[in-house]
């Protein structure tokens, strides 16, 4: 984590993160 391009890539990984759990929980779902 380095400065102010810390915050960015942390909100990125969360938002990969939670499209992958929606896309986990659609194929259970299926």
């Amino acid at each position: 984590m380095g400065g102010g391009v810390g915050y960015g890539g942390g909100f990125a990984l969360i938002v990969v993160l939670f499209i992958l759990l929606i896309i986990v929980g659609a194929a259970w779902f299926i």
